[in-house]
Parts: C-alpha cells; structure tokens; sequence
C-alpha cells in the first residue's frame, strides 16, 4: 500500500489535500481515484486514506481510519556525522532513517572536505529533510527522525549531550557491543567522523566533554559505514530488528 507523508492534521472522515509532490508522484504512476493509501503526518500512527481525486498538480483523499502502528526502536539515538564527501550523506542520512535514528547531527570537522554556508548549506538541509521523508515512507515509521543544523565540531561538544555521547575509535579498548549489552537501553548519541576520521584534537576534546570511547573491531570503517554498522549493533543488542 503507497504510503505519503502528510504534514497536516488528519482524522477520519477529513478529505485533505495532499502535498503537490505527493500528487505528481500518483499522476506519474497513474493511481486511479478509489485506491487506498496510508497516510501519516509525523505525529504518531498512521491513517488510512481513499484517494478521491488525482490530477497533475493536485490530488485529495479522504481519510477513512486511525491506525495506531509505530515502527520505532526502544529508546534514542542520534547520529552526529561529519560532512562526508559528494553524495555519501544521502545515503547515511537514508539507511540511518531505516535503522531507527531518532535525529541527525551533521557537524563540520577539520577534516571535512565539504563547506557549506548560506544558501548552498540551506539547500542541502532541505534536501536531506527530503531523504528523512522518503526514507520514512519506504521503511514505515511514522515518526520523522529530527535533522538538527550544520554545526562545528567543538559547539557541539559544548552544548548539553543528548544521552551518552560515544566515540567510535578502532583505538578504543572497550567494544561497543559488549558495552552495550552491559547496560539498559538509554539514549545515545554517535559521533562519527568525515573521511580521515576526527583529528587527535577532536577525539582528545570529545572525551574531555564525556565521551566514550568505543571500538567496533580491529578494521578501519569507511564514514559512510561506521555509523550505520554502530546503529545497527545497538539495536542488535537493545532491540529495534
């Protein structure tokens, strides 16, 4: 069943608009009036939907039911991620969603290639917002994971943490998955390095806030790979696959 992200109040018996991208999609692929959708709006479960019209650049459906259906993981994590290269973010940012990130992070740090400001960084946050919504719909969660603005490495470490802040290190002599089955579910939060990994300064000054450190295994992991591995040994041992 087609499933669209729809920021605005829904209930049954409402007919709503549906977002103009949203109705281009069902035009390109031909959905006649009468089928069903599923409908959510980021708020929590989903609704089932009867599209009634579909045109070129609008489209409406009535919604016919609440459906209190959630694909969450059991507790927070959050990806902080520093600014790979190229297209690498879309693909973190997607198969985080997939995995049950709950924010994304995105940090610039020394050993960032890329630099975005003004209208060029504006550009890209909206296009990753764009990845979390279609990641959502595809993978069935209801709730939209949160993507905070770009900021530095070192702000960042200074403003209050959102749960445990890990530091993933192949230096590290504590492995993340043992740590993780030593202790209950609780918010975490991932700090990921760019291509090169943080510089020495960095790791000295994440540790200095309270971070931990953790290994994942002997090998070297490529930036669009460590996070991603790191969420999904947490829901390994936590729960959320």
């Amino acid at each position: 069943m087609p499933r669209f992200y729809c920021p605005q109040p829904l209930a049954a018996g409402l007919t709503v608009d549906l977002p103009e991208a949203v109705a281009h999609h069902l035009h390109v692929v031909r959905l006649q009036p009468g089928a069903t959708l599923t409908l959510f709006n980021g708020e929590g479960g989903q609704y089932r939907a009867t599209l009634s019209e579909s045109g070129k650049r609008r489209a409406t459906a009535t919604v016919d039911a609440f459906e209190d259906v959630e694909a969450e993981t059991p507790y927070s994590v959050t990806l902080a991620q520093g600014l790979p290269e190229g297209s690498k973010m879309d693909w973190i940012v997607e198969k985080a969603v997939e995995l049950g990130v709950t924010a994304i992070q995105p940090l610039a740090a020394q050993r960032s290639v890329v630099r975005l400001a003004g209208e060029r960084l504006d550009k890209r946050q909206a296009h990753w917002q764009g990845v979390i919504v279609a990641a959502s719909e595809q993978c069935g969660r209801n709730r939209l994971a949160r993507l905070h603005p770009l900021l530095e490495v070192q702000p960042w470490l200074t403003a209050p943490a959102d749960g445990v802040r890990i530091l993933l290190s192949p230096r590290a002599t504590e492995s993340l998955a043992g740590w993780a089955r030593a202790n209950t579910p609780q918010a975490v939060t991932f700090l990921i390095g760019p291509e090169g990994g943080l510089t020495p300064q960095e790791e000295a000054a994440a540790v200095a806030a309270g971070a931990l450190s953790l290994s994942m295994g002997p090998r070297v992991l490529r930036t669009e790979t460590a996070g991603l591995a790191a969420l999904a040994v947490l829901a390994g041992a936590w729960g959320g696959i």
